[in-house]
């Protein structure tokens, strides 16, 4: 498991973005809602969970400087 600081990759940021398992289930309906992360798949559920409370990204920090 990470802790701190996350590197953020452009690439995978874009590829999460247009892939094409994305487009089908965005496109057919087939998301379960948000929050049964728990029921669909527990163990990745978890974690997530811990990930991101445990590490934070760069962009975090500017989010930070703004207030």
């Amino acid at each position: 498991m990470k802790f701190g600081i996350r590197k953020p990759s452009l690439r995978k940021s874009i590829a999460a973005r247009t892939s094409i398992k994305r487009y089908a289930r965005h496109s057919l309906g087939l998301k379960a809602p948000r929050g049964w992360g728990w029921f669909t798949n527990p163990k990745k559920a978890a974690y997530n969970r811990i990930y991101h409370r445990t590490t934070f990204s760069i962009f975090d920090i500017f989010k930070l400087f703004k207030r």
